[in-house]
């Protein structure tokens, strides 16, 4: 199951440098609104339904965790920003920039602001052949036909020609030079949501933690003593099969893999967690099952200040954890920054989220990005 929106938008500017016009609000939405994972081919094509000058046309396919009202919100905004002024006189018109949600995942919109699948698109080449170029697996959710069967049976007959390629922001990043990347951090600090948008973002496949199925987990937070042994057995056998078999499974159709947590997680919960003795034999086979398993290409620690974890864990609701004492926490961060400490032959990049949102913020997920981004151009 995806954990974010996908949808496809169509733009066109026939006023000005039309080029610099569309390059901008492909930057623009990329920077501030979506991430952009796919641009079609930029298309030249007369004006549709009025008389003016041709337009360059193309589609983009954004990733977003927002709902589809905020999505126009925002690109209305930047079509303002971008020097789009909206006439109140009837019927279409020149213009610097137009931005419009041609589909938003496989839904069916009907409201006074917006209307998805976008009323028009089957009948305009000019949306549909850059819909083409981005080889989506877009089914018109109403007309029950792809973008093959749209193009086949539509009647606008318009000379739309290619005038260059256009490159994705997405291009910029070179993730797929690790093999293998493990997101790691304190409980409530957004290891997994983030490795999910990376892996959709960035064609990878997941691993993640199937902490919920995990029996003792809610026994264990009602008595720490009684659970904690079989608890942290239970995880590093479940942890060490899952990694085994995961790391060793090559997906031809990804390009690289990233886990939401890292083996080594088992060591640094037992020691806090459990007595000395039980600490010291779970030890003994934690090193056995270590000698044995991949290491990540990269190693990602999202440090949260240990208030924004206790927010964080609330918000998620889950009924097991609403118990967990600051002390716990600041005890499993602890942890972790010895463990990193320690490690002379891992790379490791810590970043500090504890300010920022790369959920609701598109400019703090890119420079999460960013900084994955000079660990893999230094490779």
């Amino acid at each position: 199951m995806k954990m974010q929106h996908q949808a496809i938008l169509s733009i066109g500017s026939n006023q000005g440098d039309r080029l610099q016009n569309i390059q901008q609000a492909i930057d623009l939405i990329h920077n501030e609104i979506a991430t952009v994972v796919k641009v079609s081919k930029l298309y030249e094509t007369p004006a549709w339904g009025f008389e003016g000058d041709a337009f360059y046309n193309c589609a983009i396919l954004v990733h977003t965790c927002k709902e589809s009202s905020v999505l126009l919100d925002e690109i209305l905004s930047a079509e303002l920003r971008l020097g789009r002024i909206r006439s109140k006189a009837i019927g279409y018109q020149s213009r610097t920039i137009d931005i419009d949600i041609i589909s938003f995942d496989e839904e069916i919109i009907n409201t006074e602001n917006l209307t998805v699948p976008h009323p028009r698109m089957a009948d305009r080449k000019f949306v549909l052949l850059p819909m083409d170029d981005l080889k989506s697996d877009f089914v018109h959710p109403v007309l029950l036909k792809n973008v093959i069967e749209l193009l086949r049976d539509c009647q606008d007959d318009s000379d739309c020609k290619v005038i260059s390629n256009l490159k994705s922001p997405v291009a910029n990043y070179h993730f797929d030079r690790f093999n293998y990347i493990a997101i790691e951090g304190n409980i409530g600090a957004g290891k997994t949501t983030l490795a999910h948008k990376i892996a959709e973002d960035f064609n990878a496949k997941t691993v993640l933690e199937g902490f919920a199925d995990n029996p003792f987990l809610p026994k264990f937070y009602k008595d720490q003593a009684r659970y904690a042994f079989p608890l942290e057995m239970s995880f590093l056998a479940d942890r060490y099969q899952q990694l085994s078999q995961d790391l060793a499974q090559f997906d031809l159709f990804k390009d690289f893999i990233v886990a939401d947590y890292h083996i080594f997680k088992s060591l640094i919960f037992a020691k806090v967690t459990l007595g000395e003795d039980e600490y010291r034999l779970y030890k003994t086979l934690f090193d056995i099952i270590y000698k044995e398993m991949k290491k990540p290409d990269l190693y990602v620690y999202l440090y949260q200040n240990t208030d924004r974890l206790l927010e964080n864990i609330k918000k998620r609701g889950r009924s097991y954890e609403q118990e967990i004492p600051a002390e716990y926490l600041d005890k499993i961060s602890r942890g972790y920054l010895d463990y990193i400490k320690s490690q002379t032959d891992l790379n490791v990049l810590i970043i500090d989220v504890s300010d920022k949102d790369f959920v609701k913020n598109q400019s703090d997920y890119l420079q999460i990005l960013n900084e994955i981004e000079s660990k893999a151009s230094a490779v």
